[in-house]
Formats: C-alpha cells, structure tokens, sequence
C-alpha cells in the first residue's frame, strides 16, 4: 500500500509556494487598479492556508521518496494545482463556471493553450498575466522546482524528476546531484524567458504584452492577451522573434543547459534530435509556403513564406500561436501542420507529442524489420548517433506509441458521441494530448473551447494531463498493482540482491541447497562483469539479463 505522509509531506510546501506565485499578479491589479484585487487575495490566502495546514499535519514524517511516491505525487500536482489556479479565475470573472475555470487553469499549466474565454482583450490585465504565469510555471514543472528545495526538507527528489522529466532516456543526469540539475534547467529557462521578453518589447510590444507573451513563448504554451492572437500585431518582426524562441524552446532544455555551462555549441551537434527538428520544420515551412502560393492562398511568395513559416512552426512546437485562420486554408496544410505537433518537438523540451527522438528510433526500427525479412539470421540492431538502442527501450516506444494512438482514438470517439463532428473531435483530441491547443472546425484558431459541453471540456482536461505526464505517469497511478501491498522478503516473492564475491557466494549456494533441495535443482551460470571484476553466478531465468550489459 502507497503510505500518504512522504507524498503530502512533500505537497504542503508546493501548494504553499504555489499561492504565493499569486502575489505577482496580486501586485499588478494593485499598481493598475484592474478591479480583480480580491480574487487573488481570497486566492492565495486560501492556497497558503491550504499548504500550511497539511505541512503541520504530516511535519513529523521523516523517510525517504520511493519510485512510487514520485509517480503518485507527480500526478497530485499536475490534478490538485489548476484546482488552486482556478480560483482568480472564479473570483474574478463573473459566470465562470467551476469546469471553464478548472479547463482554463489545466490548459496553462499543461501547456496546452486551449481556452474557453472570449473577451480576452477586455479581461482585467493581472488575469491574463495570472494565465501566462501559469503557462511558464508548468513549461519546465512545478515538480522540477520543488525538487530544488526538497534537500532543505531531507527528502530526495531523484523519484519525483524521473516521473515528471518529459522524453524517454528519463535516466540520463546532467549534474550529480538532483537539485543541481533542477536549479541549473530553471537558470537557463528564466534567463531565456528575460530575453524573449526584451526582444517582444524591442520589436514593438507593450511592457506588459512583451511579459505576457515571453511567459507563453519559452513554454510552449500559446496563451495571449489578446483574442485574435498574434494577429492583433500584424507585426512581421513581432512574428520573427516569437518563431525564433519557439525554436529555441522545442529543443531539449538539458542541451542547453550543457551548451550554456559549457560554452560550446558541441552539445548541439551531439543531439541526434536537434538536427532531425530544424530539417523537418525547415521541409514543412518551404512545402507548406510552396503549397498556399500555388494554390493561390497568397499570391505573394514572400507572404506565404511569413504565414507558412510562423504558423507551422507554431504549431509543428506544439505552442498554439495563430496570426490567421489557417482554418480557411485547404485541408491539407492545416493536416499536415497538425501531424508536426505529434512528434516534431524534442525531449526534454517544454513541447507535447511523442517527441522525435522516439520517432527517429521507430523509424529505425521499422528500417531493422524490413531487413531482418530479407536477412533473418542477422543480428540486427538500432543506433542513433553510433549510439545503440537496447530493445527495451523499443519495447518502451512502441508501448507508448500504442497507449498514445489508443487514447487519442477513445478521446475522439468520446467527443464525437457527444455530439461533435468528427473534424472538431479528432482535431480536439489530437491538440489535447498534444497540449497544442487549437485544433480545426469549432476549434479552430478562430473559435475555441467555450462552445463545448461539459464532459467535452473534461475529456479534453484530461488528455490535456494524460499528454503532459506522458500518458505512463498518469496512468500507472490507476493500475491496481500500484495500490497492492508489496511482499515481504520470504513471503513468496524472490528478491534478488548484489552478490558477494564469486568464493564466498558459492558457499552460501552450497549451504542454501542443503536447507532447500528442490532450489538446488536451478542451473547457476557464472557472468562476467563488464569491464572485469569478480564472477557473479545468477540461476537461469535471470541470465538474460546479461544481454542488457553488452557494451554497444
């Protein structure tokens, strides 16, 4: 059974810190007089109470993170935070439902970008700033920040940042230590959040509008102040910078950080994605310009370019821009634009889908299958970069690939019995899971979410935190195996721990097999370590896993 204490011992001072975010914006209605001030006092009065208390409760709990605690907390936040992030939205604006606020929030903090709000232009100021904050405080993860601040509690955070760090090689440090790693992916997001924002104002934003815009920018989030989007700026250089940051951030944030302390751009080309990510946005930018001038969309080359360029990549990063209704373009650009946003974007960066290095590794695994038909007794296996690819890694990626085709399949035939056309369902699902935002038909980058029934908004609420986590992360949480008491040692389960040296395992083996006659039946095998070192002897069934220690 998962023990509650470590999780919630660990919640309380997130929540905590999560009502005191609402202080920024708190300020802002202070210095402009936007009339939402009470929202965010009752807010974050209630979000700090909220922390306080169940630090108070469980302050006694002294132990250690476990692997599951991490997954369990890690879906805690990501379902418990928009519940506290909806409440300004609640207070301050009049009629919002419970469901549009708890949509709104989860949309930000995922980094979705899909909204039920119309009258954004007019909407007090310090609440669209609140919307943006939200965006980048889930772009890179609440979990990540905590972790920061977990060594002060005693508790280690290794668990939380595997479950939450976006991207297959989970395993992969940038640093020894954990909260090293953390504090060193939030120095280089807020320096480049800093940038993005003097760059907006530069090019010709307001204050205000450049801040806004540099808190959706950098996580991929999509969210402006304004209803027709970067459309309301008509402003090539405008679009200019926002397609330059998006790029930035649809690559791994943990190559960046590498290519800042290092002061190199090796760690650049040492990425197998980021080369695969420029060269498919680079094909789709100059195939969908080409595309909309020959079909007399935009007469102009130079204007298709513009178009083509800001609203692929807007989308291909999954952020959700719009500077027009590529709605009315023909079917096929807003398709394929919207196919980029399933695996266009590079791990570890703050963008959804599947991510191209798991795209680049089933291409070559698909490549490996073709061969093995013609050569079936060769040893085949996948390298990326002269890297190879374990098969259980594949193994992984496909899982995960049909986990996530099943799900957007069942979103979309869940939106669609409930009245949707099919156009919008798949679309909706697809930018949900996704966290792209805006889809086609009614949900399109002219319209939104509002029109939505209620369960809709909550089928796309939840795709929205499945596709955030990663679908695995959420999902193992309601496995009944996650909730079963584990055995004990010597309660029927066998438990395998490092062996002694070669001598002295063989006499411990010689005294087991006198106790336990029928064990003594298993055939033990030495295994040479890697490297060197002393023997180890393993029964059969676990001389497999010998396999996985073979040098690449």
């Amino acid at each position: 059974m998962v023990r509650a204490a470590p999780v919630a011992q660990v919640l309380s001072p997130v929540i905590a810190l999560f009502g005191m975010a609402m202080l920024l914006p708190l300020a802002v209605s202070h210095a402009l007089a936007d009339a939402a001030t009470s929202a965010y006092d009752l807010a974050a009065a209630f979000t700090v109470a909220t922390g306080a208390l169940l630090w108070l409760a469980t302050r006694g709990f002294r132990g250690e993170l476990q692997r599951h605690h991490g997954y369990l907390l890690v879906a805690l936040i990501w379902t418990v935070l928009p519940a506290f992030a909806a409440l300004p939205l609640l207070v301050g604006i009049p009629g919002l439902s419970f469901t549009d606020a708890y949509f709104e929030s989860a949309s930000a903090m995922t980094t979705t970008g899909a909204t039920v709000l119309v009258g954004l232009d007019q909407l007090p100021a310090s609440l669209n700033l609140w919307r943006a904050m939200l965006q980048w405080l889930g772009g890179m993860g609440v979990v990540v920040l905590a972790v920061a601040i977990l060594p002060l509690l005693g508790i280690g955070g290794r668990q939380m940042f595997r479950a939450e760090t976006p991207g297959p090689m989970k395993d992969q440090a940038l640093t020894p230590r954990i909260a090293q790693t953390a504090k060193g992916l939030w120095a280089v997001y807020g320096a480049l959040t800093v940038l993005c924002a003097l760059a907006y104002w530069a090019a010709g934003m307001s204050g205000l509008d450049a801040l806004i815009h540099a808190f959706t920018t950098l996580p991929l989030g999509g969210y402006s102040s304004h209803d027709a989007s970067f459309a309301y700026f008509d402003s090539a250089t405008i679009e200019t910078v926002a397609v330059l940051f998006m790029l930035v951030a649809g690559v791994n944030f943990g190559t960046h950080f590498l290519a800042f302390r290092g002061r190199s751009l090796s760690p650049y080309r040492n990425d197998p994605e980021v080369l695969a990510f420029f060269l498919v946005l680079l094909a789709s930018c100059l195939g969908i310009a080409a595309f909309l001038r020959f079909t007399g969309v935009y007469p102009d080359f130079i204007d298709a370019v513009r178009f083509a360029t800001f609203n692929v990549v807007s989308i291909a990063t999954t952020t959700g821009y719009a500077s027009t209704d590529y709605n009315q373009w023909p079917i096929f650009a807003p398709l394929w634009m919207l196919t980029l946003c399933a695996f266009a974007s590079c791990s570890g960066s703050t963008g959804g889908g599947i991510k191209m290095i798991r795209a680049q590794i089933l291409w070559l695994h698909a490549g490996r299958v073709l061969k093995a038909l013609l050569h079936p007794r060769a040893h085949l296996v996948v390298k990326l970069r002269h890297l190879r690819v374990e098969n259980s890694v594949i193994n992984g990626m496909l899982a995960f690939f049909v986990v996530f085709g099943g799900t957007t399949i069942a979103a979309t035939m869940i939106l669609a019995v409930t009245g949707m056309d099919f156009l919008s369902a798949a679309t909706a699902a697809v930018a949900s899971i996704t966290n792209t935002g805006p889809g086609l038909g009614t949900v399109g980058p002219a319209g939104n979410y509002a029109s939505l029934t209620d369960l809709q908004k909550w089928v796309c609420t939840a795709a929205m935190l499945l596709g955030r986590l990663e679908l695995f992360t959420l999902l193992v949480v309601f496995t009944p195996a996650f909730w079963r008491r584990s055995r004990r040692p010597g309660a029927g389960a066998r438990h395998w721990r490092a062996a002694p040296p070669h001598a002295t395992l063989c006499a411990s083996r010689r005294q087991h097999d006198i106790r336990h006659p029928r064990a003594a039946r298993r055939v033990h095998r030495p295994v040479h370590r890697p490297g060197g070192g002393a023997a180890v002897d393993l029964p059969d069934e676990v001389d497999p896993l010998r396999r996985r220690l073979r040098p690449g």
